[in-house]
């Protein structure tokens, strides 16, 4: 049986929004969103990528899954199946870096998966030979000091990470997730245990706390950063350094002197 016509209306109702407004989140007519709810009509597969990626479900569990039944499916702990990557290119078909910036970062929650949206982004390509062309890439300005001593402000240069069982301990990763949208953490995995992932960050002021993994949106492995932070503010510990080091030289170059006095009226 085909369960997708009362998946979208219970997932619908469960986000507790109307017809008219799922329509604007998916960029169809609201009549459209009646015909599928009512069996008339069966979403092109464009639309059926949207409501996979909006409602957090594989195309799979939205089509032969009874999810007002409460009885779980099988959940994509690896992230490969339900999230496809809208990506842009240039003439010769060459995938550009797209950038997102702070300001576009709330969102970027609700349109990672647009074309359109992704479309309207400021992008840029890197001719870097480390880079490669294999891997899509994208840009993350972040904001806080939970990362310092990367500064807020700052550009992460990150791959896309397709498999999350592939997350490793300790570094440092770009994830979009559904309560606090973007983030930028160190990730600890622990998918294959709890199904969760623990973020930590480097400045110690910050506690480190758990998301699920059905939280999670996008994964982005941080590769680079890219800073318009020069550094010219003094830095009052480095000029305290510098003066313990002098004063240590004076005070080595007089015993020095001191030895040689001794020496020479030994002599």
């Amino acid at each position: 049986m085909n369960y997708l016509a009362a998946n979208i209306r219970f997932l619908r109702k469960e986000k507790e929004l109307t017809q008219d407004e799922l329509a604007l989140k998916l960029s169809v007519n609201r009549s459209m969103i009646g015909a599928y709810e009512e069996g008339r009509a069966v979403p092109r597969i464009g639309v059926l990528q949207a409501l996979s990626v909006f409602f957090n479900k594989s195309i799979d569990d939205l089509i032969n899954l009874e999810l007002s039944s409460g009885i779980p499916g099988v959940v994509d702990f690896k992230g490969m199946d339900i999230r496809v990557v809208t990506t842009v290119v240039d003439k010769d078909e060459r995938e550009l870096i797209t950038i997102v910036p702070v300001k576009a970062s709330a969102g970027y929650l609700n349109g990672y998966g647009d074309r359109e949206y992704i479309g309207q982004l400021s992008r840029f390509s890197l001719p870097v030979p480390e880079l490669g062309n294999e891997r899509t890439r994208r840009v993350f300005q972040i904001r806080g000091d939970s990362m310092l001593p990367v500064q807020p402000g700052s550009y992460i240069l990150c791959e896309y990470l397709q498999n999350w069982t592939e997350l490793a301990d300790g570094e440092t990763y770009i994830l979009l997730t559904q309560n606090d949208g973007i983030v930028y953490k160190r990730v600890y995995n622990h998918i294959a245990r709890d199904k969760k992932l623990t973020l930590s960050s480097d400045n110690p002021d910050y506690t480190p706390y758990t998301v699920p993994i059905n939280d999670v949106r996008e994964i982005w492995k941080a590769i680079g950063v890219i800073s318009f932070d020069l550094g010219h503010k003094e830095n009052p510990q480095l000029h305290e350094l510098v003066d313990m080091v002098m004063e240590m030289r004076k005070e080595l170059d007089d015993l020095k002197k001191g030895r040689n006095m001794k020496k020479g009226r030994d002599d």
